[in-house]
C-alpha cells in the first residue's frame, strides 16, 4: 500500500546541525520559531500529510480533472481537503502576519511543504501558487490592491495562479501577444490566450486571482514592453464582496503525463468585452515583478524534487522488505526479501543518499532566505542573498533531475511490477517528470547560472562559496575518521574552480562553448554543493555519536550516507569537469551529426 510518513529524524537533524534553527529563532521577526515549536509543527504537519492528503493522491491520479461547460471540476475529495487545509492554518504558515498569515521562517516552512508535496503533489500545487503571488503583490501592488486582495488570498478564500505562457511564447516571454488596453478609469481590458496554466480555474475557492503578463499596443518590443496585471475571476467591491463574472474562462484542459489531479488550463481572456485587470507595479516593468514570483516558484519546485522522490523511496523500501524472490548470492539462502540482494541494497542506499543530499541543500537555502530577510548584520544578509541568487538555478535543476533519478530507481526496485499502474509506483515517476520542465527547463537554469550569475559578476560569489566549501574540507581533515572525505571534498572544489575559470576565460570569445558547458557545469556545481552539505552532516554525526551513543543507529546511518556519497558521487565531479573543459570541441561539432 502506498502510504506516507514524513522523515522527521532527517528533517530534525538537518535543521539542527546544518541550518541552525536555534540561531534563526534569535533573528528579529523570527523569535517565535523556537526549535520545540518547529518540531511540534512538523509532527502535526506529518499527521495532516499522511492522514488527509496522501489518501487522495492515487484517486486524484486515476480520476483527474474535467471541464464541464465553463466549469473545471477537480477530483473527489479535493475541495473538502482544501477547506480543511485552509481551516487548519497551513496555508498562512510563512505568509505575512499583516495580512492574516503566521509569518514563520522559511526554514520551518520548507520541510512542511516537502511533506505536502510528498503526500500529494497535484493538490499542493494550488497552495504553492499563493506563496509567489503574495510576495509579488507585496513587492509591487498598490496599497489599494493589497488591502483588497491579500487578506482574501492569505486566508485561502481566494486562490491564485500565474498566467504567463502563450502558444508562441513558451520560455521566450518577449514573444508574448496578450494585449492590454487602458480604459482610463484605473483599470485595463485584456485580450488573448494563455496555455499551461496550473489551476487556471477550479471551484475549490470562491474566487481565482490571475497574475497575467500582457503588453499595451504602444509598449516597447521585447521584454521591456511587458506589464503585469491582476485579473480576478469574479470582480469585487472594496469590501471583498463578489460581483459579476469577469471575461476570463478555461477553454480546455491539458491531457498530461502526470499530476492528473491538477487542472492545467488553456485560458481565454477577453472573448467578449475584455477581461478587467489592474496594473501591478509600473507599466512595462512586469518582468521584474514576475521574477519575484518565479524565484519563489523555482525554490518550491526544488522542494517538489525532494518530496516526490521521498514518497517513491518509501514505497520502494517497503516493497523491497516485503517482496521475497531469488537466492542470496552470498549466503545461498532462499525465501528472503529482495532487500538482502546486494544490488537492491545498493539502489536503495543510492536513493537514500541522494535524498539526504537534496534535502540538506534545499533546507540550507531556506535558512539563507531567513538570514537574508532578517539578519541584522548587513554583510551576513547580503552574502546569504547572493548565495540564494547564485544557487537558485542549481536548486531547481539539480534537485529535480536528481529526484527524477530516485523515482526511476524506485521503479527498478519493483522490477516488472513497477511497470504496471496497479502498484502505484509509476505515478510518482510520472508526477516528478514535469518538475524538470516547468518554471524553466534544466537548460534554461544552466544558462541562467552561467550567464546571468557567474559571468555577470565575474565569478565573485562563486569564489566566496568555494572558500566556504574549502573551510569545511579543512575541518573534516582534522577528524582522522573523516579525513578521506575532507580530501575528496577539497579535490571536488578544486575541479569546480577549474571549470569556473574556464567559463570566465571563454565567456566573451566563445559564448557558444560556454553555453554548451552550462549543463554539465550545473551538475558539477550541484554535486560539489551537495557534497559540502553531506560533509558537514557527517562531521556533525561523528561528533554527536561520541556524545550521545544512545542515538547510535541513526547517526551511524548518516555516517554511512557520507561513505556512500564520497565513494559513489564525489568521483563524478571529475567527469563533469572534463566535459566542461571539452565544450569548445563539442560546440565545434557539425550540425550534420544531428541528422539520421
Amino acid at each position: 500500500m502506498d502510504t506516507y510518513g514524513a522523515p522527521l529524524r532527517d528533517m530534525r537533524f538537518i535543521l539542527d546541525e546544518l541550518v541552525g534553527v536555534a540561531g534563526i529563532a534569535t533573528l528579529p521577526g523570527c523569535e517565535e520559531a523556537e526549535p520545540e515549536l518547529i518540531y511540534s509543527i512538523l509532527e502535526e504537519a506529518d499527521k495532516f500529510a499522511s492522514g488527509v492528503l496522501a489518501p487522495l493522491n492515487r484517486g486524484g491520479d486515476t480520476e483527474g480533472c474535467r471541464l464541464d461547460g465553463e466549469q473545471v471540476l477537480v477530483p473527489h475529495g479535493w475541495k473538502e481537503a482544501w477547506d480543511q487545509f485552509v481551516a487548519s492554518g497551513w496555508l498562512g504558515l510563512s505568509l505575512p502576519a499583516e495580512y492574516g498569515g503566521q509569518g514563520l521562517p522559511k526554514a520551518l516552512s520548507a520541510p512542511v511543504w516537502e511533506m505536502w508535496f510528498s503526500a500529494n503533489l497535484a493538490f499542493t500545487m494550488l497552495p504553492q501558487l499563493t506563496l509567489g503571488q503574495t510576495e509579488a503583490l507585496e513587492f509591487a501592488a498598490s496599497d489599494e490592491l493589497k488591502a483588497r486582495y491579500l487578506p482574501k488570498i492569505v486566508s485561502g478564500e481566494w486562490a491564485c495562479n500565474m498566467s504567463l505562457t502563450e502558444p508562441q511564447a513558451g520560455s521566450d516571454l518577449a514573444a508574448l501577444r496578450m494585449r492590454a488596453e487602458d480604459t482610463g478609469d484605473g483599470s485595463y481590458r485584456l485580450f488573448g490566450q494563455k496555455i499551461f496554466i496550473s489551476y487556471g480555474d477550479h471551484e475549490m475557492a470562491d474566487n481565482v486571482v490571475h497574475l497575467v503578463l500582457a503588453r499595451l499596443p504602444d509598449a516597447p518590443s521585447g521584454i521591456k514592453g511587458i506589464s503585469l496585471f491582476l485579473v480576478p475571476k469574479f470582480l469585487s467591491d472594496g469590501d471583498g464582496r463578489l460581483g459579476a463574472r469577469n471575461d476570463v474562462r478555461a477553454v480546455s484542459l491539458e491531457h498530461k503525463m502526470g499530476i492528473h489531479g491538477s487542472p492545467t488550463c488553456t485560458m481565454a481572456y477577453g472573448d467578449r468585452d475584455g477581461a478587467v485587470g489592474y496594473l501591478i507595479g509600473e507599466l512595462n516593468r512586469g518582468i521584474e515583478t514576475m521574477f519575484v514570483m518565479m524565484n519563489d516558484a523555482r525554490f518550491g519546485v526544488s522542494v517538489q524534487g525532494v518530496g516526490v522522490a521521498e514518497r517513491a523511496y518509501q514505497m520502494a523500501l517497503r516493497y523491497a522488505n516485503e517482496r521475497v524472490q531469488g537466492r542470496n548470492a552470498v549466503s545461498g539462502e532462499v525465501g528472503q526479501p529482495i532487500v538482502h540482494h546486494a544490488d537492491v541494497k545498493r539502489q536503495l542506499l543510492a536513493m537514500r543518499t541522494r535524498l539526504f543530499a537534496m534535502r540538506a541543500l534545499v533546507y540550507t537555502a531556506a535558512g539563507w532566505f531567513d538570514h537574508a530577510h532578517h539578519n541584522p548584520d548587513p554583510e551576513v544578509a547580503d552574502r546569504c542573498r547572493r548565495y540564494i541568487d547564485l544557487l537558485m538555478p542549481v536548486l531547481k535543476a539539480w534537485n529535480t533531475e536528481t529526484g527524477n533519478i530516485v523515482c526511476d530507481d524506485a521503479i527498478q526496485v519493483f522490477g516488472g511490477m513497477g511497470f504496471v499502474e496497479e502498484t502505484g509506483i509509476a505515478q510518482h515517476y510520472r508526477d516528478s517528470r514535469v518538475t524538470r520542465i516547468y518554471e524553466g527547463t534544466t537548460g534554461i537554469q544552466a544558462n541562467d547560472l552561467v550567464g546571468r550569475k557567474i559571468l555577470r559578476e565575474n565569478g565573485a560569489t562563486l569564489r566566496e562559496l568555494m572558500a566556504d566549501i574549502r573551510a569545511e574540507a579543512a575541518a573534516l581533515a582534522l577528524v582522522p575518521d573523516l579525513a578521506g572525505h575532507g580530501h575528496a571534498l577539497s579535490v571536488n572544489v578544486g575541479n569546480l574552480e577549474r571549470a569556473g575559470k574556464f567559463l570566465l576565460a571563454n565567456g566573451k570569445a566563445r559564448l557558444d562553448a560556454v553555453q554548451t558547458a552550462a549543463h554539465p557545469f550545473l551538475h558539477l556545481c550541484g554535486l560539489v554543493c551537495a557534497g559540502w552539505r553531506i560533509a558537514q552532516a557527517t562531521r556533525a554525526a561523528h561528533a554527536a555519536l561520541a556524545e550521545a551513543p544512545d542515538n547510535g543507529d541513526y547517526l551511524r546511518g548518516v555516517l554511512a550516507i557520507g561513505e556512500f556519497w564520497f565513494a559513489t558521487y564525489a568521483p563524478q565531479v571529475r567527469a563533469y569537469t572534463e566535459t566542461v573543459m571539452a565544450s569548445i570541441d563539442i560546440a565545434n561539432l557539425p550540425e550534420s551529426a544531428l541528422m539520421a
